[in-house]
C-alpha cells in the first residue's frame, strides 16, 4: 500500500466532508460543512493558481491519497499569511508584578491578555488522518510534507511560521477553558463558537470579546489547569513540531486554550536540510530513507522513497517512489531525510 501527498482538488470534497465528520471537534480548518469545505477547495485553486511568485493571501490544502485506489485518507493546510481576511487572535500569557511599598510585598498575577502579535505569520495547520490509518508514518509524511512545500515555494511564505494545536476538549465535547474564560460573555457552548468561527470567521470575537486582560486566579480550577495544553491526541504533534524546531512562546487559542507553537520559517529543520537534486537514476535500492517531493504548486507531489546522493550532486531514487511521484532521470526532486 502507497500513499502520496498531492494538491487537493474540487472533487476532494466528499472524503474531506467524510473527514471532519471524524474530527469531533475543535478542528476549526476542518469543519464538518460542505459549503465551508467547498469554499476552502475554491480558495486552494485560486491559490494553486496564482502565477505571481510572493506573499500573498494564499490558502494551500493538500490530501493524502492512497496510489492503490485513489481513496483520499488525509489532509493538511497551509497559510502564507494570518490575519488577512479577519484579525487572528490569541491569548498571551504573561506575568504582571506589582510591589507594595507599604507591605513590603511583592504580587506576581497571571494574566490572559488578547492579542494580534502573530498577524503575518505564515500557518500550517489542518492536519487530520483517517484513525484506520495511523500507522506506518503517515502522519509524519502528512506534517513535513508541508514544510517541504515551503522550501519549494518559499517566496509565497512570511518570515515565521506557526501551528496551533487542540487543546482539551472533554467526554462532553465541551472546553473548559471556553466554559471558564469567553464562554462566560457569549451565552455559547463551545462546540457552537468553534462551529460558528470555522464557517463565519472570528470577526464575533472582536465585536464581544473584553478586551480588558484576564487574571488566572480568578478562573475556575478546569480553565487554569488546561491553559497552554494541548489534547492527548496532540501530544506526539507537540513533539513533531519541537523537532522541527518549533517553540511555545506563551500563545493559547481564544476557543480551547491549546497552545500555539512558533517557529523562524528559515530554521525550520524540513526547510533549511530540504535540497533539490536532479534524478541521475531510478535504481537506487540501498539509499537513505527520505521524504521526496516534486511539482511546482498545483502539480506538487509529495511520498516516502529511498535517496543515493551521487559524487556529481545528483541523486538517484527508488523505482516505486520514482512511479509514485511520476518522474524519470532528468526531472527535479526535493529531498529530507526522513
Amino acid at each position: 500500500m502507497t500513499f502520496r501527498l498531492r494538491a487537493a482538488r474540487a472533487a476532494d470534497l466528499e472524503p474531506m466532508y467524510e473527514m471532519a465528520k471524524l474530527t469531533g471537534g475543535g478542528f476549526t480548518n476542518l469543519p464538518p460543512d460542505r459549503k465551508a469545505l467547498g469554499a476552502k477547495l475554491d480558495r486552494a485553486e485560486q491559490a494553486f493558481a496564482r502565477e505571481e511568485d510572493v506573499l500573498g493571501d494564499d490558502q494551500f490544502v493538500l490530501v493524502l491519497e492512497n496510489t492503490d485506489n485513489g481513496t483520499v485518507r488525509g489532509t493538511c493546510q497551509l497559510f502564507s499569511q494570518v490575519g488577512q481576511h479577519w484579525p487572528f487572535y490569541s491569548y498571551r500569557l504573561s506575568t504582571l508584578s506589582q510591589h507594595s511599598q507599604e507591605l513590603d510585598r511583592t504580587v506576581r498575577a497571571e494574566i490572559l491578555s488578547l492579542v494580534t502579535d502573530l498577524e503575518g505569520c505564515s500557518e500550517v495547520g489542518g492536519l487530520f488522518l483517517h484513525p484506520n490509518e495511523r500507522a506506518g508514518g503517515l502522519g509524519l509524511l502528512l506534517a513535513r510534507s508541508r514544510y517541504l512545500f515551503i522550501a519549494m515555494h518559499r517566496a509565497r511564505f512570511a518570515d515565521r511560521v506557526l501551528a496551533e494545536l487542540r487543546g482539551i476538549i472533554d467526554d462532553r465535547g465541551g472546553s473548559p477553558f471556553w466554559d471558564g474564560v469567553a464562554g462566560r460573555f457569549f451565552g455559547m457552548t463551545f462546540q457552537e463558537a468553534d462551529y460558528f468561527n470555522a464557517i463565519n470567521g472570528n470577526q464575533f470575537i472582536a465585536d464581544l470579546m473584553p478586551k480588558h486582560p484576564v487574571y488566572i486566579a480568578m478562573l475556575d480550577d478546569d480553565a487554569r489547569e488546561v491553559i497552554g495544553l494541548p489534547h492527548p491526541t496532540g501530544r506526539a504533534a507537540m513533539r513533531m513540531l519541537e523537532n522541527e524546531n518549533f517553540h511555545y512562546e506563551g500563545y493559547v487559542d481564544i476557543f480551547d486554550g491549546g497552545p500555539t507553537m512558533l517557529a523562524k520559517t528559515d530554521k525550520v529543520k524540513s526547510v533549511a536540510e530540504a535540497k533539490h537534486a536532479a534524478i541521475e537514476a531510478v535504481d537506487c535500492e540501498d539509499g537513505e530513507r527520505a521524504l521526496l517531493a516534486t511539482g511546482h504548486l498545483a502539480g506538487f507531489r509529495a511520498c516516502y522513497g529511498l535517496r543515493c546522493v551521487n559524487p556529481d550532486g545528483s541523486v538517484s531514487i527508488d523505482a516505486q517512489a520514482a512511479q509514485v511521484l511520476d518522474v524519470q532521470p532528468g526531472d527535479i526532486v526535493w529531498s529530507v531525510a526522513r
